[in-house]
């Protein structure tokens, strides 16, 4: 029987921790928090990636769509400087939702390493990531007036004014993740460490 530092709630908190940091994470990376289309073909964007984006044909004089996934060139190259920052919060919010949930998978199986102190401290660093994240979030609408989203969502989009595009899963899956961090996690954590043995010495 492996020691466990958690109690029943304090499993539950691992595992949706665990969730949760995974479900913001992989939204995070995936380039899909804004659709739309350009030349006939679908376009879709995230903080730091995009999907399909257009060169110019050389020996066709016209510009035409790659379609393929990557990251921007170089950090500079994120289209907004709202998007820029919005990828360095997020990814922090990420990191520190992965932290933890980590740190709290380990508690099943480690003892002692989750007092009820440890835990609460934990619940703050979850929210603190949720906010973060959310944060980022918030402001990768402000994004939406650049030239290369506005190219994509038919020359009408603004901040907060998505034109011709849509809001993709990924947007959705990365909120979701840090407001059930910041909501279930948190609360949870309060309850998730054993009250620490008194030792006679």
């Amino acid at each position: 029987m492996m020691a466990s530092s958690l109690t029943c709630a304090g499993v539950i908190w691992a595992l949706l921790s665990f969730l949760c940091a995974a479900t913001s994470c992989v939204g995070f990376f995936m380039p899909y928090w804004l659709w739309g289309s350009q030349l006939g073909k679908s376009v879709s964007f995230g903080t730091f990636r995009r999907c399909s984006y257009p060169v110019h044909d050389e020996t066709r004089q016209m510009m035409v769509m790659v379609e393929e996934c990557g990251r921007y060139a170089s950090f500079q190259g994120i289209p907004s400087t709202e998007w820029r920052i919005c990828t360095i919060i997020t990814g922090l919010g990420c990191g520190l939702l992965l932290l933890v949930a980590l740190t709290a998978l380990m508690g099943c199986c480690v003892s002692e390493l989750i007092s009820r102190t440890v835990g609460r401290v934990a619940g703050g660093i979850q929210f603190l990531g949720g906010l973060l994240i959310g944060a980022g979030c918030a402001l990768y609408p402000l994004g939406w007036d650049s030239e290369e989203v506005r190219q994509t969502c038919g020359y009408i989009s603004g901040q907060f004014d998505l034109g011709k595009c849509e809001i993709g899963w990924a947007y959705y899956c990365t909120g979701a993740g840090a407001a059930a961090a910041m909501l279930l996690c948190t609360w949870l954590a309060c309850f998730s460490g054993k009250k620490q043995k008194q030792y006679p010495y």
